[in-house]
């Protein structure tokens, strides 16, 4: 059963990929559709990768460029590059990894994020008004099980864009 939150993105990502030239589509070429944000951030390192954002659209995936440490208070203001077709096809999977149970948590922290220097996740969603965002600890042991393989998918998309 695909959850309601969901479904217009899946919806969107369906007709871009069969290739329609309807108005959903063109609002996808023009960029007007949502998107998820995610990286990583350690606090206790050295190096450009530190923090790692990315955000994914329908039909590229953007690098961030002044790698901030995220704020828990506030969305993360990134400033992005588009980055190769190559990089966008090894991540696309990832709308189709988002977890509804996140939609579930009010508070914008789960866990410790970054507490004893092992890192956190951060997290942005946006489609259709509904925009959240949240920082997930990178220690599993703090973070609810039911987002365990979402930790483990979005370690695995930072490794392969940065092959």
């Amino acid at each position: 059963m695909i959850n309601y939150k969901l479904s217009p993105l899946l919806l969107i990502l369906t007709v871009f990929n069969l290739s329609c030239q309807d108005e959903e589509t063109d609002n996808i070429e023009r960029g007007e559709s949502g998107y998820i944000i995610f990286g990583h951030f350690y606090g206790e390192c050295m190096g450009e990768s530190c923090v790692e954002i990315f955000k994914l659209e329908a039909d590229r995936l953007l690098e961030d460029t002044k790698d901030k440490y995220p704020l828990q208070s506030s969305y993360y203001e990134g400033e992005y590059r588009t980055l190769s077709n190559a990089k966008f096809d090894k991540v696309r999977d990832m709308f189709f990894s988002f977890p509804d149970e996140l939609f579930d948590y009010p508070q914008t922290i789960i866990g410790e994020p970054d507490a004893g220097d092992w890192g956190g996740l951060y997290i942005e969603y946006n489609f259709e008004g509904i925009r959240k965002y949240w920082l997930l600890d990178q220690m599993k042991d703090n973070v609810p099980t039911e987002l365990h393989a979402f930790i483990d998918k979005v370690n695995l998309s930072i490794d392969l864009i940065n092959d």
